[in-house]
């Protein structure tokens, strides 16, 4: 009796009832992460510049703002329920390209230039600090 033979292959240790209980595990795994891990929407934006809470505001019409940073001015852009860093003298850019935020708790840093947007709501999804 050669090893292949000796041992069985572990699908057939599987009985139905495991099968069920992986597949009801797995929906079960995937239903919750669609229903818990999303925040609400947000209701406001904080833009902070240099340390310092520059302008609390809702998210409820559009409107463009500059707010002086270390480097210049970046251009925040607000439209209805999202918000954005529209430009910033950044090197990288990478504030700019992290495009429209939507959910609450969001945050874009453009940490050269020291400003940052981070969305307020009821409930924050998570902190993207730490995502």
């Amino acid at each position: 009796m050669n090893a292949a033979t000796a041992t069985p292959h572990w699908r057939a240790l599987l009985r139905p009832g495991d099968v069920l209980t992986l597949g009801a595990a797995l929906a079960l795994c995937v239903f919750s992460a669609f229903a818990f891990w999303r925040g609400a929407h947000a209701d406001g934006v904080e833009i902070r510049a240099r340390g310092q809470l520059v302008a609390h505001l809702p998210l409820n019409a559009p409107r463009t703002l500059a707010v002086d940073g270390a480097l210049g001015k970046t251009v925040v852009e607000i439209a209805p329920g999202q918000a954005r860093i529209a430009a910033d003298p950044g090197p990288r850019q990478y504030c700019v390209r992290q495009g429209w935020l939507r959910q609450a708790g969001a945050v874009a840093i453009c940490a050269p230039s020291e400003v940052s947007i981070r969305l307020t709501g009821s409930r924050a999804d998570h902190d993207s600090l730490a995502y």
